[in-house]
């Protein structure tokens, strides 16, 4: 694995200013999600790791501004004020915002991005009003407004030129829709806490599973089953998108092999919990994330 300069350096990024912002970027990334950074630096070519390390911060950035309330947003920016910013950049190609110029630059390289930024933008207000689902159909339609613009910040740096982007596309979807489900599942105690729930209030009802069942971390026949079928529709969707990996350029093809297979982990340990998922989120152990990455390095090599 190269250095972190020296990386910043082979993907083009020379502006002082700039290997700073990416290098904050890439800590904060690395502390979000570990095991997926220690995929992106041992997996995906130096070429393209900063870019997707900026378009990750981007979307970490943004997610939190649009669950933050106003008064409670990070630093001096709220939701409004960032997309403005956001909007402007896209505009002039310029920023002064330390999370917004890395993007800006990897623009100039990955020229394809700026669609997926702009639908990710439009589909912001879905997040924002979200406190709950009233039936599976409303579910979808976050899931196409918000999760998959979302996912598609990263997926389109990794897609292989001229290869079929609609069928790449539809196997983005049935991941995010399973990671989606999965993330709701994994993060309900969270979200509870702050007014929020991802399950369709629908499918609740046909297990005869209430609000308070889940507030109060009840384990009943009724919840044990709404869980199993969550996980079980989350699983599958995850399953569906193993397709991916001949759909990505071919440096990219270890990555996104071990990106479907953690969250498949993750699908299993969250099942394996049950109800105890109703009190902290689930994740695969260690050891197995990192024989999975451990795998698609050797794999990577030869």
């Amino acid at each position: 694995m190269r250095t972190w300069n020296t990386t910043l350096t082979v993907s083009g990024v020379h502006s002082p200013r700039l290997r700073q912002d990416y290098t904050t970027q890439r800590a904060l990334v690395a502390g979000y999600r570990r095991q997926t950074y220690l995929a992106v630096r041992l997996l995906l070519p130096p070429t393209v790791v900063p870019h997707v390390v900026a378009a990750v911060a981007f979307m970490h950035h943004t997610d939190t501004l649009l669950d933050a309330p106003p008064a409670d947003a990070v630093g001096e920016d709220t939701y409004d004020a960032w997309e403005a910013e956001v909007r402007r950049g896209l505009a002039t190609g310029e920023s002064g915002h330390p999370v917004l110029r890395p993007l800006l630059h990897t623009l100039t390289v990955h020229p394809s991005l700026r669609s997926p930024v702009e639908r990710f933008l439009a589909g912001a207000p879905f997040d924002r009003d979200f406190t709950g689902f009233a039936d599976e159909d409303e579910y979808q339609r976050y899931v196409d407004a918000y999760s998959l613009p979302a996912f598609m910040l990263v997926a389109s740096l990794l897609f292989a030129p001229g290869g079929d982007r609609e069928e790449a596309e539809r196997a983005c979807r049935s991941y995010i829709d399973g990671s989606q489900r999965l993330d709701f599942v994994c993060d309900l105690a969270e979200d509870l806490r702050e007014g929020r729930l991802g399950l369709p209030e629908q499918t609740m009802k046909s297990h005869g599973v209430c609000r308070e069942d889940l507030e109060q971390g009840r384990d009943t026949p009724g919840v044990r089953a709404l869980l199993r079928e969550m996980l079980t529709r989350a699983r599958r969707d995850l399953l569906d998108s193993r397709v991916l990996p001949r759909l990505v350029a071919p440096p990219h093809r270890a990555f996104t092999r071990a990106f479907v297979t953690l969250e498949v982990l993750t699908a299993d340990a969250a099942t394996a919990a049950g109800t105890r998922v109703l009190r902290e989120p689930a994740s695969p152990s260690l050891p197995a994330a990192l024989r999975v990455v451990a795998r698609e390095y050797v794999r990577r090599g030869r």
